[in-house]
Order: C-alpha cells, then sequence, then structure tokens
C-alpha cells in the first residue's frame, strides 16, 4: 500500500503538469504538425537548435513576467531593460574598457535597480504599474539610445561571445542550460515556498492577503527586482549571442513576454497562474516565430499574427473566469 502511494506520489507533479496544460500542449502539438507540413526544414537538428535558443531569451523575461501578472500587475520594461543591458554591457567593455566580469555585474545590476524602482513606486506610491512601466521603458530606451548614439557597438572577445553561443559537452546551446536552470528555481520559488504563496495570496486578494499579515509592498518590489534582474540577464546572453550591443533589440519582447504567459494559463486578473503552462506558451511562441520565418513571412505580418494571438488568448481567459465562476455558482446553488 505504502509503495503506491509512494508512486502515485511521484508521479502526482508530472501527471498534474500533463493535465493542467491539456489545453496548451495541444495547441503545441498542433503547430508542430501545421509547421512540420508548411516546411520541410522545420525538424532538421539545427533549425530545432535555434528555436530552443529563441525560446530561451524569452523565457528568462516570461519567469519574471509570470510572477508579475500573478500579482496582477503588468510589466511593460522588460524590453526596454534588455536593450539597455545589452547595449550598456557592451559598452563598458569594448569603449569604456572594463573587465568582462566588472562590465556583466554591471549590466545586471543596472536592469535589476529599474526593476526595484518600478516595484517601489508600484508598491509605496499605489501607481498602476502599467503608467509607471511604461514611463520605464522609455527612460531604459532613452539610456540605451543616448548611451550608444543610436549605433551598434560590436565586441569579439571570445570568453565574452562564449556565454550566449557555447555549448555543453558540444551539444546543448548554454542558454538552454540557463533557461532550465532558471525554469527549476522559479518553479521552486512559486510552488515550494512561503514567498510564492504570498504571490499568489496578493494577486488572488490583495486586502485579504493584507489582513492576513503579507508584507504586500515587500513582495511586489521583491517581484519586479527579479523581473528587472531576468531581463538584464536575457539582454546579456542576447549581446554575447549576437556579437554586439544594439539599443533597439529589446523591441517587442514585453509582447512575447506576456503572450507566453497567456498562453501558457496565467490569469491577466491575477492569482492564477503555472510556470509549467509558461513554458509551453513560450514553445508555441517561439515554433510560431520560426515557422513564420521559415515560410517567409515579413516581420511585419508576424506582429500582427502574434497580436492577434495575444488578442485569443486574453478573450479564451476571459471566458474560462467566467465559466469556472459560473460553476461554482451552481454548485453553491
Amino acid at each position: 500500500m505504502n509503495q503506491k502511494n509512494n508512486s502515485g506520489a511521484l508521479e502526482n507533479p508530472v501527471v498534474n503538469i500533463l493535465k493542467s496544460n491539456v489545453g496548451i500542449i495541444l495547441v503545441l502539438a498542433i503547430m508542430c504538425v501545421v509547421v512540420t507540413f508548411a516546411t520541410d526544414k522545420f525538424l532538421t537538428v539545427n533549425n530545432i537548435i535555434s528555436v530552443l535558443r529563441q525560446i530561451s531569451v524569452n523565457m528568462y523575461i516570461a519567469l519574471g513576467m509570470t510572477l508579475i501578472i500573478i500579482l496582477g500587475h503588468i510589466d511593460l520594461s522588460v524590453g526596454a531593460i534588455v536593450a539597455m543591458c545589452n547595449t550598456l554591457t557592451v559598452g563598458f567593455i569594448v569603449n569604456q574598457g572594463m573587465p568582462i566580469g566588472v562590465a556583466i555585474i554591471g549590466g545586471l545590476v543596472l536592469g535589476t535597480v529599474m526593476g526595484f524602482l518600478s516595484g517601489t513606486i508600484v508598491s509605496v506610491f499605489r501607481v498602476p504599474a502599467f503608467i509607471i512601466t511604461m514611463a520605464m521603458m522609455n527612460v531604459c530606451n532613452g539610456v540605451a539610445y543616448v548611451y550608444s548614439g543610436g549605433q551598434s557597438t560590436r565586441i569579439t572577445d571570445d570568453f565574452f561571445n562564449a556565454i550566449g553561443t557555447g555549448y555543453l559537452f558540444n551539444t546543448i546551446p548554454l542558454p538552454v542550460i540557463y533557461m532550465l536552470i532558471l525554469i527549476i528555481i522559479v518553479s521552486f520559488v512559486l510552488s515550494k515556498t512561503k514567498f510564492g504563496t504570498y504571490v499568489y495570496a496578493i494577486g488572488g486578494n490583495r486586502e485579504a492577503a493584507r489582513l492576513s499579515g503579507v508584507p504586500i509592498k515587500k513582495i511586489e518590489i521583491a517581484v519586479f527586482t527579479l523581473s528587472g534582474l531576468l531581463s538584464a540577464f536575457a539582454g546579456l546572453v542576447l549581446c554575447s549571442r549576437m556579437y554586439s550591443g544594439q539599443p533597439a533589440v529589446g523591441k517587442g519582447y514585453e509582447l512575447d513576454a506576456i503572450a507566453a504567459c497567456v498562453l501558457g494559463g496565467t490569469s491577466m486578473s491575477g492569482g492564477k497562474g503555472r510556470i509549467s503552462g509558461t513554458v509551453f506558451g513560450a514553445m508555441v511562441i517561439g515554433i510560431i516565430s520560426n515557422g513564420l520565418n521559415l515560410v517567409g513571412m515579413s516581420s511585419y505580418l508576424q506582429d500582427i499574427v502574434k497580436g492577434l494571438i495575444i488578442i485569443g488568448a486574453v478573450l479564451l481567459d476571459c471566458q474560462k473566469d467566467k465559466l469556472a465562476l459560473l460553476r461554482k455558482k451552481q454548485k453553491t446553488a
């Protein structure tokens, strides 16, 4: 009997992930089939590696975005933080002659500070996150363009470039390894710690969380700070992979991150969401982008498709919440 229980306990996490993400997994499978039939280049080893790399950068950002949306907020500054840290990190090395380690730490600290500032203003002054992060987006974009003069800065240091282009055992791209490690860490924090419980509590019912003694301000500031750090890390990996710092590189990254979260079941009203869902959502976004590139669709049309996907995902999310509320009323009636 005990063996059965132990076996069930071991199987439950995997079973729960599959059950809770049935819809997005089905969408993912359909997307893979469609893209495979559309082009024979999709299932090649090189393309799969390319997709994984593309997903990894979006995943870093989407992990922080998931926590923010669960809180009931939104962060529009993540793409701009990517661009700012991307540009300044390379600039610190090439233009200022800083040691690589110092420049990397400097870039990560800058992104973290931007997230901390956004979180502090949102939490302490109770200003809508949409407004503050939109303003912070302009600030970060402005810093990137002013510092670089609107020009890209090339870097040829092999050690630095290996951060985004290297492989583990000459097989697995390092950005994918970083992604897996971060997924495990953030999943653990969200599902197994008091911090994660507080995040869900605040997003579910802020007033009830306050009355229960949840340190709302500290949690909100910590989540925005973490989002800034993850965005800065995405900028670091991206500039290493591109061999350059580019002030325009972060455009649209916030949309991809939000889309990954919402497609994965994170509720825009707060209180609901899973890292596993965000992972599948990021995979869908990555496959869509990769498939559209393979069939030769222009980047402008890709923006339209992604926008429509986000609209559809939000509408489905709203309908899902309405159905859940209706079922709850029927049970209590």
